[in-house]
């Protein structure tokens, strides 16, 4: 069966993730996905995770190709594989109180899939409420106009979900480093 405590053992994502020195895959690309219903907008990170960029606009499938995967998983696997991502992050829509919608279930339903063609890289859900209004937002205030952009919205939006978890994986990873030079400087006091 599999450890429920343990997301990767029973091979279902769970709620939202957080970044966490133990299960950090260390240095590398990480692909953030905003996974919508009609496209999939798509970010990577430099190999040190400091900063995400856009990368594509993927069109969502309507089914699978004669039992393989359907062409949108098998265009995001394919861009995992060229940018040899150490991690995946799905941004997990969340209505405003917190709770799992429709989109919620779309975004982990899809992760879930993808997860079997690409493991053993992991996939991370992460709490990504208002990141396409906040995407949309700023590329209006920037002068983009929204209609016929929304392939640049839903790359936008990837950015957005993957800075933010860059962002707190750098603050958990000098927590870390901080507290364990703190315990090497008490231990030279003994």
């Amino acid at each position: 069966m599999g450890d429920p405590e343990n997301p990767e053992s029973t091979g279902r994502p769970r709620g939202a993730d957080r970044p966490d020195a133990a299960t950090d895959p260390g240095r590398g690309r990480r692909i953030a996905i905003d996974v919508g219903s009609v496209r999939i907008g798509v970010a990577s990170s430099d190999p040190d995770g400091i900063l995400a960029t856009p990368v594509e606009t993927v069109p969502r499938a309507k089914s699978s190709r004669g039992g393989g995967p359907s062409a949108d998983i098998a265009r995001i696997a394919e861009i995992v594989r060229e940018y040899e991502a150490v991690e995946v992050i799905v941004g997990l829509p969340r209505t405003l109180r917190g709770e799992k919608g429709t989109a919620a279930g779309l975004a982990i339903a899809f992760a879930e899939r993808l997860q079997r063609i690409i493991a053993p890289v992991p996939i991370r859900l992460s709490d990504e409420r208002l990141t396409t209004v906040s995407a949309a937002r700023a590329l209006r205030d920037s002068g983009v106009r929204a209609r016929g952009q929304r392939q640049v919205i839903d790359q936008a939006a990837a950015v957005s979900i993957l800075q933010g978890w860059l962002d707190e994986r750098s603050a958990v990873l000098r927590s870390v480093e901080e507290a364990s030079v703190r315990d090497a400087s008490s231990g030279d006091d003994a």
